[in-house]
């Protein structure tokens, strides 16, 4: 499976979509990356005159680049067939630093476990400094249908 094959099998799109570039993936992790753009609706009340992103949008970079990215990879090579959907099971993120509008971040995301349809992973945004924005774990559960 391609980069690009799994950028067609995320299911997002804009403005939800949180990836512009996949530069590695394999078996045991994924590196992306993501430019926040000024203009996206967030950033218009949080906070007034110095906006910044919501820790919950760069959970949700997070989760899209580390887990969901890596989990179509994984469930389409392991069963040979169509990637699966990758829903969100829990989080324990730490954030060190801001993340401001206009600012391009990396994630990279390596597998602790991907059994039972069940996939964990340590992840780490950093900016284009390469300072270290936020790191923690992410989980998710491997489905082939949206609703199971």
């Amino acid at each position: 499976m391609t980069k690009a094959d799994i950028l067609s099998h995320l299911p997002y799109s804009t403005p939800f979509l949180f990836v512009d570039e996949l530069e590695e993936i394999d078996e045991n992790g994924v590196t992306g990356s993501y430019t926040f753009d000024a203009g996206l609706d967030f950033y218009k009340g949080h906070f007034k005159d110095n906006p910044v992103t919501p820790g919950v949008i760069l959970t949700e970079t997070m989760a899209q680049i580390g887990l969901v990215c890596l989990g179509i990879y994984l469930s389409g090579s392991a069963e040979g067939g169509m990637p699966g959907h990758v829903m969100l099971t829990s989080t324990a993120i730490d954030f060190m630093k801001p993340v401001f509008p206009g600012e391009k971040v990396t994630v990279t995301a390596q597998k602790v476990y991907f059994r039972f349809k069940k996939l964990n992973c340590t992840v780490q945004m950093t900016n284009a400094s390469g300072e270290v924005v936020c790191k923690g774990t992410i989980a998710g559960m491997v489905t082939n249908k949206m609703n199971a």
